[in-house]
């Protein structure tokens, strides 16, 4: 993979880096200086990023233009692409099956309805009764679709939509909180920063100092 070329120039001596998993092994084996994580999706050591694969690049590239544009642009190219909303670099490495773009259609009003829902407090059965279908179906149906299952897409949405509000509002965290369905600002707080690593504050400040 791309991160052997890194490793062999020199470059990923002494920062953290990932690769795919069947690889991670052999890569911490030749090069002992680079601290090797085997199951993180990518990793952004200072100026210099890696990924596990080729659907992890793509997380990676939406996290740049997250970066650089804001949660809202990285979300539209993630629908434009029929791809999952990014998902965070900390997230397990896993094998989603791959799905059709017909299969994926299947569910783009559910995702397009409950994305517009986010600060109601929508659960797993709510979605199964949305798409009249069993919540073990529902569930079944829709990670074999998205590679990520109903609850953790209906997470991920939310602390996107968080971010996309910290980026162009000046509402406060608690209001925030009420906005994406987290509820209170304390769990907000607690979700944000085990996604991203950052409490919101930071990252609205973080954000703002690179416009």
């Amino acid at each position: 993979t791309g991160a052997f070329v890194l490793a062999a120039a020199g470059v990923l001596d002494g920062r953290r880096a990932t690769t795919h998993w069947a690889h991670t092994d052999d890569l911490a084996a030749r090069h002992p200086r680079i601290e090797v994580d085997p199951d993180i999706l990518y990793v952004e050591d200072g100026n210099v990023l890696t990924s596990a694969g080729k659907a992890a690049g793509m997380d990676l590239c939406l996290h740049l233009v997250g970066a650089d544009h804001g949660a809202a642009v990285a979300a539209e190219l993630a629908r434009r692409l029929l791809v999952p909303a990014r998902r965070a670099g900390g997230q397990a490495q896993y094998v989603a099956a791959p799905t059709s773009a017909d299969a994926a259609d299947a569910f783009a009003d559910l995702l397009a309805w409950a994305g517009a829902r986010l600060d109601a407090p929508l659960t797993v059965p709510d979605l199964a009764r949305r798409m009249n279908m069993s919540t073990r179906n529902l569930t079944r149906r829709f990670t074999a679709t998205t590679g990520t299952t109903p609850l953790r897409w209906l997470h991920t949405q939310r602390i996107h939509r968080a971010q996309e509000l910290l980026e162009t509002t000046d509402d406060s965290v608690e209001l925030i909180a009420t906005r994406t369905g987290m509820g209170t600002a304390t769990t907000l707080r607690r979700h944000f920063h085990n996604a991203l690593g950052v409490p919101p504050d930071t990252y609205r400040r973080t954000f703002r100092s690179r416009a």
